[in-house]
């Protein structure tokens, strides 16, 4: 695996939903590495969002874009098939969700997707040593997942700086009330992908914002890794 690279990734929850395609678009017109999509089944948390349709309508518009899904569901296994379908490129999903993390793992790999495993504030990182191995990315979640515009919370960074000194060649994304304010504390602690929401489509600089974000990352990247 080689060294970890800043990507940022907007997440479009808080964004138009009835303009998805323009904004998502305007997202990486205005920098954007890649897109994170929340998928929110009303379960496993208390929110509604969409699914793989939606997903596969936007793919069709925007062919080459790098897609993850982040897929906050209590069934993971049953939204492998048509995600990837929908062309999903990174299936990001819960450890709480499932008995089998092993067997998602796989079959998200056999799908032809990258392997994304994230966890909630409440869970121990130490879970994560079992699985790392089979995953591309680990998601560090810093707020409660379910709802945009949350409070950063700052005590999950000794998660992503125990993974960064124990595996220096992980992706680590960050996910929750992560933009300017909290950067510096995501960088320092080692995370290397970065989901910001309504930082980022609320701002009336997008660009301004996206370039803020990765030279904090960059600037720091080198130290921790």
């Amino acid at each position: 695996m080689s060294k970890p690279v800043c990507k940022i990734g907007p997440s479009i929850l808080n964004a138009d939903l009835s303009n998805l395609y323009n904004e998502s678009q305007k997202m990486l017109d205005n920098g954007a590495d890649y897109l994170h999509l929340d998928v929110m089944d009303g379960h496993f948390v208390p929110n509604i969002t969409f699914g793989h349709p939606v997903v596969k309508c936007l793919r069709n518009k925007i062919k080459s874009a790098f897609i993850e899904t982040h897929m906050m569901v209590s069934n993971p296994e049953q939204w492998i098939a048509p995600m990837s379908d929908a062309g999903t490129d990174q299936y990001t999903f819960h450890v709480e969700a499932t008995n089998d993390v092993p067997g998602v793992c796989r079959k998200v790999r056999e799908a032809g997707m990258k392997v994304g495993v994230a966890l909630k504030p409440k869970t121990d990182i130490l879970v994560v040593k079992d699985y790392i191995d089979m995953a591309d990315m680990v998601l560090i979640m810093t707020v409660e997942p379910g709802f945009g515009g949350q409070k950063f919370m700052s005590d999950m960074m000794p998660k992503v700086k125990w993974l960064r000194e124990n595996y220096p060649n992980l992706n680590i994304e960050v996910d929750g009330g992560v933009g300017p304010n909290s950067i510096e504390e995501c960088a320092k602690a080692g995370a290397n992908m970065i989901v910001s929401g309504t930082a980022v489509t609320g701002a009336v600089n997008p660009a301004e914002v996206i370039r803020q974000l990765r030279d904090s990352v960059n600037g720091l990247l080198n130290v921790s890794t």
